[in-house]
This record gives structure tokens, C-alpha cells and sequence, in this order.
């Protein structure tokens, strides 16, 4: 493994406290049972990490998270029912979250962290060493981004702020959908959009059905990424 996709970027104070000292406990969510395994078994080998519960799909993590409220969820971003950025949003207070993912574009690593996420890191990006070193650090308090999440973030950061709103696709979206999708891109949750635009969850839920079906989107992280102009995903219209 090269010397620059071992490296991990971090910020905040540095210190593990008493992530060092305690157990931390862990929740996994992936959609892919193998890498489940292969992380609860890695975990195992270490007496710093009890995992507690595991996932594979979005909404049962939400569920699994609430019921045991870990130090730390591991948490994937293309998932079924409900995407880890989703997800993040939701379980923000109960738990630290530390995004472990193959996606590494720009605007899915901007909206994890807006969601609220504190850590990213993206596979083949790291090793077993360096995934307990950002679990512990994530657990103190700490900021955490693998060197290819922290390149897509700095490429991000370094294009030039517009005086000028942002140019959003031309799909057809009514006025209630736009305004929808805009708190979407933000981070919100369904039930915050609810409250902000004084509708019910099901009505929100039901602009965003017709939303993602416009973007040709399956999910909340490629529909942020559609709405920012950083990507397309013509196959989720055919799949």
C-alpha cells in the first residue's frame, strides 16, 4: 500500500481520551454481508471495539443504531431503502459517524460530512491500522478524512465561490419540489423539511419519490449530487 493511501488526514484535538481506555462500541452498516464480516472480524482482534450491531440496509440501521446507541456507526452510502447520507442525517445525535464507502466524488463526500458525519475514509484507501486509529479518533471528537476523501474535498474547496445562484438541472421540478429538494441537499431530514415547509412526512416523502424519479436517481447521496451539477446517473433509470 503507497505511503499516500495509508495517510489520513485529520483535524480537531487530536487526542483519543477515553477512546483509548474504554470499549468503544460499534455499529457496521453495508449492504455487502462479506465486508460486514470481514469488519466485525477485524474489530475482534482488537479489545478497544465491541460491535453491537450490524446492518444492511438504511432503514434497518437507523432502527439498530436506536436500539444501541454505539460510540461510533461504520456506515456505507449506496445502500438499499435509504442511503447512508440519509441515514447520517438521522442518527446524527445519538452517535459518531464515520463514513466507509467506495464512493469518493466531491459532492458524496461534502454531503456525508454536511450530514454529519465526522469521518470518511474510502476503501483501498486504508488498513486494519487505520481504521482503528480513525474509529478511536472519531469516538474522541476528532475529524477524519482518508487522503482520497480529503483530495476530492480540497478539490472542492479550491473551485472559486459564485456571486451567482447555482445552476440547477432543467427536470421538470415544480416549486414545492425544488424548494424540497434544496433542504435535501443541506442535510435535512425528512421530518426537519416537514417542519420547515409545513407539510407531513408522508407528502415530503412523496416529492421525493417523484424528485428522485425525475433526477433519475435511486437515492438521496446521487440526487445531492445531481442537484450540485457533480455527477449523473443514467443507469439508476434502467436498473
Amino acid at each position: 500500500m503507497s505511503t499516500d493511501e495509508q495517510q489520513l488526514q485529520q483535524t480537531g484535538n487530536g487526542s483519543q481520551g477515553r477512546a483509548t481506555q474504554d470499549v468503544v462500541t460499534v455499529v457496521l452498516v453495508d449492504d455487502n454481508p462479506v465486508i460486514r464480516m470481514g469488519l466485525r472480524s477485524l474489530l475482534a482482534a482488537s479489545e478497544r471495539f465491541r460491535v453491537v450491531g450490524e446492518a444492511g440496509d438504511g432503514e434497518e440501521a437507523v432502527r439498530v443504531v436506536r436500539a444501541t446507541l454505539p460510540d461510533v456507526v461504520l456506515l456505507d452510502v449506496r445502500m438499499p431503502r435509504r442511503d447512508g447520507v440519509q441515514v447520517a442525517a438521522e442518527v446524527r445525535t445519538w452517535c459518531k459517524i464515520l463514513m466507509l464507502t467506495y464512493a469518493d466524488t466531491p459532492d458524496v463526500v461534502r454531503a456525508a460530512l454536511d450530514a454529519g458525519a465526522s469521518g470518511y475514509l474510502v476503501h483501498g484507501a486504508f488498513d486494519a491500522e487505520d481504521l482503528q486509529r480513525a474509529i478511536l479518533s472519531v469516538a474522541s471528537g476528532s475529524f477524519v478524512l482518508s487522503e482520497r476523501a480529503a483530495t476530492a474535498m480540497r478539490a472542492s474547496w479550491s473551485q472559486p465561490v459564485q456571486d451567482v445562484p447555482p445552476t440547477r438541472p432543467d427536470v421538470g421540478l415544480s416549486a414545492r419540489e425544488t424548494e424540497v429538494m434544496e433542504l435535501v441537499s443541506a442535510g435535512r431530514t425528512n421530518a426537519e423539511i416537514a417542519r420547515t415547509c409545513f407539510l407531513s412526512e408522508k407528502t415530503v416523502k412523496n416529492h421525493i419519490n417523484h424528485i428522485f424519479a425525475k433526477l433519475g436517481v435511486r437515492t438521496r447521496a446521487e440526487a445531492v449530487s445531481v442537484w450540485l451539477g457533480g455527477a449523473t446517473y443514467p443507469s439508476a433509470q434502467g436498473s
